[in-house]
């Protein structure tokens, strides 16, 4: 059996990316500190309380707890004891679109400051390309010592509500780095999970991370650009998905018609990348229609309920499913909360139910809505039933009970989860997209 080396490895950021990162690479057998200046955040793990919902996380931070996993407000216990630090901060878009990088910068100055041995310093947060070179600029501008130090490039492909699974049986594992020292740690780091590791320069990883979110993007809005030609044309956009999937060129996957893209990568990303892109001196216009399509694809949802009810005002509507993907409780950038906007100044009124988001939900829509118990109670004397995430348990519904408790037996499927024909047949009048 191989012995594989471990390290011990200062995770910086404890949120969707830096604790399922810290999280894992303790579960590889390597000492982690994960560290963030949002102390009750930190409090509360140390009390074993997630401060988000991800599958299977939990358990690895309760397996690794205390043995090899550690949760800090000090970044300087964090930096000092450590040979391999991941930053893993958020990069929030700025209006103008591009991303804010103070926290990068701020946590560079940091590392300069409280350098005591060689570190390898790693991006996993998703930034534009060039800013490996302005962290390596900045940690020499204000380093005290002669310690050396490399830094590298590692973007994170965790998908939210499958990362855990996604850290351990990755596509690939991308490093960018100048260093041969640098590279050699870091193909040791990834070692156990036994993928196809890809060895570029910064610049190129850093690239390939936001080249790769924003081509799905634009696989995305394609798919829901032929849903609305297949509306018009009467056509089946399932069966044109099908087909265009078993092209081994296309591939099946992102190719599900729907309401849009959400959460907080694609559409950051993809702002972040057209910003770049004209910063570089490239229109990408591409981009900027793949996000066209993607903000009225929510709008075109909601015109189709309105033509099946006619007027909205006063009708309740049922909402199942609010955050942007199912098994996360993330809203960030969620489509549903932009259509129940909609609704709402039409005049609807919304009952709403998601399995695991219904308290997050409350600190954006407050009183504004009806929070249910549970999908039969949100239900109950509704004009129309809109499903918006893809939840397992809402394929599990019982449609004959729930038609008892509809006022009108309406379901908008903003998934195409359903087989039209079937709720047809059991009474149903039914919304899809392009189907």
């Amino acid at each position: 059996m191989k012995i594989y080396k471990n390290y011990n490895i200062t995770v910086i950021g404890a949120g969707h990316v830096g604790l399922v990162t810290a999280a894992c690479f303790s579960e590889l057998g390597n000492k982690v500190i994960c560290v963030d200046n949002d102390k009750n955040k930190i409090s509360k793990l140390n009390k074993l309380i997630m401060p988000f919902y991800e599958p299977d996380l939990e358990k690895l931070v309760l397996k690794n707890f205390k043995k090899r996993l550690f949760f800090s407000n000090s970044l300087d216990y964090g930096i000092r004891n450590s040979q391999i630090i991941f930053i893993a901060v958020g990069t929030p878009p700025k209006e103008d679109g591009s991303s804010d990088l103070s926290a990068i910068e701020i946590i560079s100055r940091e590392i300069a400051l409280k350098l005591n041995s060689y570190k390898l310093i790693v991006e996993k947060s998703t930034v534009p390309v060039q800013t490996g070179q302005k962290i390596k600029e900045t940690i020499l501008r204000y380093k005290k010592n002669n310690v050396e130090f490399d830094i590298a490039s590692n973007p994170e492909f965790l998908r939210e509500g499958s990362a855990v699974y996604d850290f351990f049986n990755p596509d690939r594992i991308v490093v960018g780095t100048d260093s041969k020292k640098a590279k050699e740690i870091l193909k040791n780091l990834y070692a156990p999970l036994k993928s196809k590791i890809i060895i570029t320069d910064i610049n190129t990883a850093e690239i390939i991370k936001h080249a790769s979110n924003s081509f799905l993007a634009a696989k995305i809005s394609f798919i829901n650009a032929v849903a609305r030609i297949c509306d018009l044309a009467g056509a089946n956009v399932k069966d044109v998905a099908y087909a265009l999937g078993l092209d081994k060129r296309i591939g099946k996957y992102f190719l599900d018609a729907g309401i849009g893209y959400g959460g907080f990568c694609f559409p950051k990303d993809l702002e972040a990348f057209l910003y770049i892109s004209k910063k570089l001196g490239y229109e990408f216009g591409l981009l900027s229609e793949v996000k066209k399509i993607n903000e009225t694809q929510k709008l075109y949802f909601v015109e189709k309920i309105k033509e099946k009810l006619w007027i909205l005002k006063d009708k309740k509507i049922a909402i199942l499913g609010l955050s942007f993907k199912p098994n996360t409780d993330d809203l960030r950038f969620a489509p549903s909360i932009d259509i129940i906007n909609y609704l709402l100044k039409e005049g609807a009124s919304i009952s709403a139910y998601d399995p695991k988001s219904n308290e997050a939900a409350k600190k954006i829509f407050k009183d504004n809505i009806y929070f249910a118990k549970n999908i039969y109670d949100a239900v109950k004397n509704s004009d129309c039933i809109c499903f918006l995430t893809e939840w397992e348990e809402f394929k599990k519904i019982d449609f004959k009970k729930i038609k008892k408790l509809l006022k009108t037996p309406i379901i908008a499927d903003g998934r195409n989860m359903f087989n039209r024909k079937e709720l047809e047949f059991l009474g149903f009048e039914y919304i899809g997209i392009g189907t």
